[in-house]
């Protein structure tokens, strides 16, 4: 063989190890319904699942809880899906910054012992520099 034919061989196996690599940490759009139903199936692997918080009519968070002066790593909140169904979400690190100005939050964990442990929190906010469109941050929790 010659060693272009051998190179190219080389690059395809890379590629490949890499698209199964990836395919593998791939994790899926669900609601709290298919999460819980997935735990129930033993199903370990981490989703996201898209949401609204609970507010009351001023725009106040109902039901978080956030006590940094006890506990700074342990967030609740409660978020509702897209098909109204409420569920607690922990979090495991500090509240993230303008957390109560987001409009849609996506949590990205699975659910454990009735509530969804959340391993990321994906915000969306209005953003304060162009009118109508939306910002996205971005917060991970800390491997324990």
């Amino acid at each position: 063989m010659k060693k272009i034919q051998i190179f190219g061989l080389i690059i395809i196996a890379v590629a490949i190890g890499i698209i199964v690599t990836t395919a593998g940490d791939a994790s899926t759009y669900v609601d709290f319904t298919k999460a819980k139903e997935m735990a129930a199936d033993g199903d370990g692997e981490s989703i996201h699942v898209v949401g609204k918080l609970k507010k009351d009519a001023t725009g106040q968070i109902l039901e978080m809880e956030y006590q940094p002066a006890i506990d700074p790593n342990y967030f609740a909140f409660t978020l509702i899906d897209n098909n109204n169904v409420a569920q607690k979400v922990v979090y495991k690190n500090s509240k993230p910054q303008d957390f109560d100005k987001s409009e849609q939050v996506v949590v990205i964990g699975k659910m454990q012992n009735g509530t969804f442990s959340a391993e990321k929190i994906l915000m969306k906010c209005p953003s304060k520099y162009e009118n109508g469109k939306m910002e996205t941050t971005e917060h991970t929790a800390a491997k324990s």
